[in-house]
């Protein structure tokens, strides 16, 4: 919250007793699961995504896109800061649920752009 937040996201939180139970979460590809879920337009965006990922889905509006997440929580993604963090990837899901790479997030945060 605090990265998007710094990065000029207006952010609203809601807690939920039952996580499984979030709709929006509900649609996300097992294979890209995480801890957070949040709708940024109308995307969903899951886990630990830099901001800058998530500017980029918002300027170029992708119409075969469901939305974008980062399974699990790598360390230096944002809000998993480490002092040895990972190159990960940012995917993305087609509405049928159909998964790609959308970005790759190298371990000194800089992000590879990718699209299928």
């Amino acid at each position: 919250m605090n990265h998007l937040q710094a990065a000029g996201f207006s952010v609203e939180t809601q807690n939920v007793e039952k996580y499984d139970d979030l709709q929006v979460h509900d649609k996300v590809p097992a294979s890209v699961l995480s801890c957070h879920t949040a709708k940024v337009g109308k995307y969903t965006v899951e886990g630990h995504v830099p901001a800058a990922v998530i500017e980029r889905l918002l300027r170029e509006k992708p119409k075969d896109v469901a939305g974008i997440g980062v399974a699990g929580m790598p360390a230096g993604s944002p809000g998993m800061e480490s002092r040895t963090p990972v190159a990960y990837k940012v995917m993305a899901w087609r509405p049928s649920g159909e998964t790609f790479v959308y970005a790759t997030v190298g371990p000194d945060g800089t992000i590879s752009r990718e699209r299928k």
